[in-house]
């Protein structure tokens, strides 16, 4: 297998960078323009221009680059980007090439640049005819809809959404206005989306919930005749399960962000702007606070409240209810500082099972002098 240079691999992502920006883009700004729209403060060529991102370490001429982590100052010395975002804070050690644009915070401001140059691109609308679309289902103005859709019975699609590929939205389903499906997403029966979601590839919301009775001759399943409710400005990730309610609702509030492979168990409830990262799993008739967040591989028994504001570490494992404002961490879980503790003493165990070893044949012997 051929071995690549760091140089070598470094030189690859630029040229990626630069080529597919240059054919994709028809857009330029000025650094005097960019730093109007954020409120930014120039230091070099406020006429420079650029047509498109890049990572600090993979800029290339036209690029715009942010520094938001000090780990990587040692890039902004030597990057080709034109225009690079940093904090008002920043003092730079040596000479820079490119522009400098200072703000409050680089990330936040790269964000709202980013969003203008994803609103400049044009938006696709129109029916394929390769689409099926029941006759009683009602199609809002300005809507995308791709080849292969299958829109169910009595349906309602708001306004100006896209609805890519081989989307499937069951008989009854009500989508928001601004919406994104991306392709293969699949919406079941009668569930509820809310304006500006988007869902993306795989998605399953509706499923039914994992509800069965033991019987002496096995599981008997429990009919799901829930539904899912997701609010507006939620993002759902590639491959996530949201399953309906056996009765009532799973209910995900506004601005709720979930990555991907995600399980959200029926009945479960999230609360308003609450982020979670890959792989977390919720288990059913949970309700969480607002403004939460969960570390990958997260796990959350049922029927348990998680309080506004609290962090739940990566790869812990919650029993029970978890207050607001806490930070935990392990499984089971335990404060964050509590869990250092116990993982510092965990590191010392080898050596202090042989110390006890030690410890016990000394006694043994002392025993055996008496």
């Amino acid at each position: 297998m051929a071995k690549f240079a760091k140089a070598d691999t470094l030189d690859t992502k630029k040229n990626i960078t630069n080529n597919l920006y240059r054919n994709l883009s028809v857009m330029k700004f000025t650094a005097q323009q960019i730093a109007s729209f954020i409120d930014g403060e120039i230091v070099g060529n406020e006429n420079a221009e650029i047509f498109t991102f890049a990572k600090i370490e993979e800029g290339v001429p036209g690029a715009l680059s942010f520094l938001g982590n000090p780990k990587y100052e040692e890039y902004i010395y030597s990057t080709e980007s034109s225009v690079i975002l940093v904090n008002r804070d920043f003092e730079p050690k040596k000479e820079i090439k490119a522009t400098l644009i200072k703000v409050d915070n680089a990330y936040n401001s790269l964000a709202k640049l980013m969003m203008l140059y994803e609103s400049f691109k044009p938006k696709r609308e129109g029916i394929s005819s390769l689409a099926s679309i029941a006759p009683t289902a009602k199609i809002g103005e300005g809507c995308y809809i791709a080849p292969f859709v299958v829109i169910g019975e009595n349906c309602v699609i708001g306004d100006n959404c896209t609805i890519h590929d081989g989307v499937s939205i069951g008989e009854g389903a009500k989508i928001g206005n601004g919406t994104t499906l991306y392709a293969h997403a699949v919406v079941y029966h009668d569930c509820r989306i809310g304006n500006n979601c988007i869902l993306h590839s795989g998605c399953v919301i509706g499923a039914d919930g994992f509800g069965f009775a033991p019987t002496a001759e096995g599981y008997e399943k429990i009919p799901q005749i829930g539904i899912v409710v997701i609010e507006d400005n939620v993002e759902i990730g590639a491959n996530t399960c949201i399953d309906r309610a056996t009765m009532g609702a799973t209910v995900l509030h506004k601005g709720v962000k979930l990555d991907n492979l995600i399980q959200i168990a029926h009945n479960d409830e999230i609360g308003s702007n609450t982020a979670m990262a890959a792989q977390v799993g919720i288990a059913g008739s949970t309700k969480v606070g607002e403004w939460c967040i969960f570390g990958g591989q997260a796990g959350i028994s049922g029927h348990s409240t998680i309080g506004d504001r609290a962090t739940i570490g990566p790869q812990c494992g919650t029993i029970g209810n978890i207050k607001g404002g806490r930070t935990v961490m392990g499984t089971p879980s335990m404060d964050i500082k509590e869990n250092m503790r116990a993982t510092a003493y965990f590191k010392r165990l080898p050596a202090m099972a042989e110390k006890i070893k030690e410890l016990t044949r000394e006694i043994e012997a002392l025993k055996k002098m008496k």
